[in-house]
């Protein structure tokens, strides 16, 4: 079994694990008022820049 020869210290532990932190998603307003990405057709309505990308279903 692999053991280390050396303890860790807290400081290199914590540089190593500087990078492993988890990042918040960027979310915009669109249009329409729905929460969604940017740079990303809206999945509610359908715009993008202030224009219709998508068709709406007519069961909406």
């Amino acid at each position: 079994m692999a053991v280390p020869n050396r303890k860790i210290s807290k400081s290199r532990k914590g540089m190593r694990r500087a990078h492993d932190k988890v990042a918040i998603p960027t979310v915009i307003l669109c249009q329409c008022g729905e929460p969604t990405l940017p740079h990303r057709v809206c999945p509610s309505c359908g715009t993008y820049r202030g224009r219709q990308m998508l068709r709406q279903e007519d069961g909406e």
